[in-house]
């Protein structure tokens, strides 16, 4: 045949530039007017000779092009498939299987689903994954990138050449697919790779990293890496389906607020990995009685000071700790100790770096085109386009991916309000309203509904918790009831009010009273989770301890009573890591607590207390079973400004001990108080933060109060007991008294 006969010299350039936008239809082995002709690209050949897979010679091809394109006429077999070529070049000589003479991986069915944005495993077809194809093991790669003129996969089984593997289009949904065999980890190998995008008009964009990438080389390095992550073996199968039958809002949830690079490092500073952090922090926050660990986000990310909020790699385990499968034990240890684990998440921008989502293909395909919609001045980010169906079903798949792959019990959800509104932080003219002439963005509200009503409906017993700073109604509401369908929301107004006060002067505390009162007014309103976490403990915010007002005995009394009130107050329970010892230097995430400071009782008073005072939220039903509803809630005495005293009633439905809770924050201890009481008995004192094994000086009841019928403004009955300065007391109803 001629040289080339079938092909233009456009159709020529084309594939040895690597700019042929179908060279699935030109290269690999066809039928043309009854001959059948086979092409390759084998960039460096002299010669390519192709044989079959029992390597016997069938066809010696001719070079058409110096570039390294081959063509040959061979003889018609029923027997098509695969084609494997011998190349020589100057000295070298290799040999290959042709990508192009596979047939594709996806279906119409996928293309289906992907197209009506309603597929929900589809971190199982785009991505990379190792497979078996038509007899041979390798890896199928797939990206979506509908604007692009060409895609190819490039990496070091390629030399990172552009022009070897050029991907097929798939145009019904804009997906580039190609299967590269004798690649992957199923053959002992590490691959990393990136895709090369040319866009529209011809550009070539920077390399694109995978958006669906199960792993990523370890920072500055930021190319994707070929992973599986469908083999572990789980040993957690008791906790899922006791997590499946738990309702949540009324379960004791106190969780421990970890960043896994600054928790505890090695000598020389370098990070533990999720093995070691497994080994030393799950028992840890399991001897303290924590029963969720939440992670600030693990998914990959460019930049250590973002703190993992600027994610480029959503379905990857950060490198920095270690591998996908080192994550998955972590998870699984944390379970089998009867911890579970939160991952914060971040739907709700994504980072500017060149190799990450934006402009993935030339265009504003992950974001909006407008910045007014589609960038965050705060942040510098990109705010991805929730009104576009693929983007959805992109987030949406991945919350389903960590809780499925990685068996995570739930997902914080971060900067909630940044994405219910179109004018967050902006001002007028830097906004475009919605189609009623709004500032909600209704797109991103459907998807916080959709995501959570698909999230809830596949993983019973999970969790979806906003961190939600305004009153946007309904949020931990169900879809159904008109709700965004989250099971919690952060109290923000709690942590707010609460740090005011406890940094006023004590002898001002009685003019600001109402700072612990008013949350009461909304405690029900949503499932709270009251929370103290990394925002407060960074930024010239100081540490929970400094900002605690007087000197250092009245720091430590005070935290200890402000955390006693915390855990008896109405809501769930969050404290980030190092606060439970009375942390004294601003968080870092540049190096580890400074856990020199338990070589000094008051910080190891305020541990023992976190860890007695999560025993008792635990053990006592009162404190944990009405969290979300008013029913476990009563004020005895919520008026005595004047000696900054609030006495609560926290109760757990029928058949469960009452608690009754006093907070005094003076530093005047105060003999011979009365007290308001619900009911005549003896009342266990369960906890006294003012206890000498807390570092406290002491005062107290000797271990129990009586409470006599009758009582001021008509209680039910009243005890006179001892009120210890900047205290809390947790007592429980003795009804065998």
């Amino acid at each position: 045949m001629a040289r080339g006969a079938c092909l233009s010299e456009g159709e020529i350039a084309a594939l040895v530039a690597g700019r042929h936008g179908n060279p699935f239809a030109l290269l690999g082995d066809h039928d043309i007017d009854g001959r059948r002709v086979l092409r390759a690209l084998a960039p460096g050949a002299e010669t390519l000779t192709a044989t079959g897979l029992d390597l016997v010679p069938f066809a010696e091809m001719t070079r058409i092009h110096p570039a390294g394109l081959f063509e040959a006429e061979a003889a018609p077999s029923t027997l098509r498939g695969p084609v494997r070529y011998q190349a020589t070049g100057g000295a070298a000589a290799w040999a290959f299987i042709d990508p192009y003479t596979f047939a594709p991986v996806l279906g119409p069915m996928d293309d289906y689903y992907v197209a009506e944005g309603s597929h929900l495993r589809l971190y199982d077809k785009l991505g990379a994954h190792p497979m078996r194809h038509q007899g041979f093991t390798g890896v199928h790669f797939a990206v979506w990138a509908p604007n692009a003129a060409t895609v190819a996969v490039v990496g070091p089984f390629n030399d990172w050449d552009s022009r070897r593997h050029v991907m097929r289009k798939r145009v019904d949904t804009g997906i580039w697919e190609i299967f590269i065999p004798d690649i992957g980890p199923d053959l002992g190998q590490t691959v990393p790779y990136k895709f090369a995008v040319t866009a529209a008009d011809g550009v070539l964009l920077p390399l694109k990293a995978d958006p669906f990438a199960f792993a990523a080389e370890m920072r500055p390095a930021n190319a994707s890496v070929v992973a599986r992550t469908d083999r572990f073996e789980w040993t957690d199968a008791d906790w899922l389906a006791r997590r499946a039958s738990t309702d949540a809002r009324r379960a004791p949830m106190s969780i421990y607020e970890v960043h896994l690079g600054s928790w505890r490092r090695h000598a020389d500073g370098t990070f533990y990995d999720y093995d070691r952090l497994a080994a030393e922090l799950i028992p840890y926050v399991a001897d303290l009685g924590f029963t969720h660990v939440e992670l600030l986000p693990v998914a990959e990310h460019p930049y250590d000071p973002s703190w993992g909020y600027q994610t480029t790699g959503l379905f990857a385990p950060t490198a920095r700790f270690g591998t996908p499968d080192g994550f998955a034990r972590f998870v699984d240890a944390a379970h089998r100790a009867g911890i579970g684990v939160i991952v914060d998440w971040v739907p709700a921008h994504f980072p500017t770096d060149a190799h990450g989502l934006g402009r993935f293909d030339g265009t504003a395909l992950y974001e909006h085109e407008d910045p007014r919609q589609g960038f965050h001045p705060d942040w510098n980010t990109l705010i991805y386009n929730f009104g576009r169906r693929e983007v959805v079903s992109f987030l949406v798949n991945n919350a389903l991916f960590w809780l499925e792959r990685y068996h995570v019990d739930g997902l914080r959800v971060d900067a909630v309000a940044s994405m219910l509104y179109l004018d967050y932080s902006r001002k007028d003219g830097e906004w475009i309203p919605n189609r009623d002439g709004g500032n909600l963005n209704l797109d991103a509200i459907e998807f916080l509904k959709r995501l959570n009503a698909t999230v809830y409906a596949d993983h019973p017993g999970i969790m979806m918790i906003a961190e939600e700073s305004t009153s946007y109604p309904k949020v931990s509401a169900p879809v159904d009831a008109g709700g965004l369908g989250f099971g919690f929301k952060w109290n923000m107004g709690f942590m707010h009010d609460s740090l005011a006060y406890m940094k006023r002067e004590s002898i001002h505390r009685k003019y600001h009273h109402n700072e612990l009162t008013f949350g009461l007014l909304y405690a029900f309103s949503e499932n709270f989770v009251l929370p103290l976490s990394h925002d407060e403990v960074v930024h010239g915010k100081g540490t929970i301890l400094e900002k605690m007002s007087g000197d250092d005995w009245r720091k430590f009394a005070t935290l200890r009573a402000y955390y006693g009130l915390m855990w008896a107050y109405p809501g769930k329970k969050l404290l980030f890591m190092g606060q439970e010892f009375g942390h004294r230097r601003e968080w870092s995430e540049a190096r580890g607590l400074d856990w020199d400071l338990l070589a000094y009782a008051p910080h190891v008073g305020i541990r023992d207390l976190v860890r007695d005072l999560n025993r008792a939220y635990r053990d006592l039903p009162a404190l944990h079973a009405r969290d979300c509803e008013s029913d476990g809630f009563q004020w005895c005495s919520a008026d005595d400004a004047d000696n900054s005293v609030f006495v609560f009633e926290r109760r757990g439905g029928e058949g469960v001990r009452p608690v009754v809770v006093v907070s005094h924050f003076t530093p005047v201890p105060r003999e011979g108080f009365t007290v308001p009481m619900p009911i005549a008995g003896r009342w266990r004192e369960v906890i006294n933060t003012n206890a000498g094994l807390y570092g406290g000086s002491g005062h107290g009841n000797m271990g129990s109060v009586m409470a006599v019928p009758g009582g001021p403004n008509g209680a039910p009955a009243h005890a006179v007991l001892t009120v210890p300065p900047l205290a809390t007391l947790i007592l429980e109803f003795d009804p065998g008294s």
